[in-house]
């Protein structure tokens, strides 16, 4: 994958966890926050987080596992692939929920 790609992908990702961390926090009394650099992605709600890089997605109730971004528009999880937007939906639930 370019790195002009993964950039873009990078980008797509950070929206997409954006998007669906505001949507899922509409009936919450707390709001996510989206923490967004070169090289990390961090979603908190309260006490709760996930971050991503690269090469591992990490959550503040467990261990760090592998994460990679397809160039197919898929996120990779411990080995699970799904689209995108539907990992990002997932996750930010996951987080807004728990």
């Amino acid at each position: 994958m370019t790195e002009q790609l993964h950039r873009e992908l990078w980008t797509s990702w950070a929206s997409l966890l954006r998007s669906y961390s505001a949507a899922h926090g509409l009936s919450s009394s707390q709001h996510a926050v989206v923490e967004v650099s070169e090289d990390r992605i961090t979603v908190r709600h309260g006490m709760n987080w996930i971050s991503f890089t690269a090469t591992a997605y990490e959550h503040s109730n467990g261990a760090a596992v592998p994460f990679s971004l397809t160039e197919h528009g898929t996120a990779v999880t411990d080995g699970h692939e799904e689209e995108m937007d539907l990992a990002a939906e997932r996750m930010a639930r996951e987080l807004i929920q728990s």
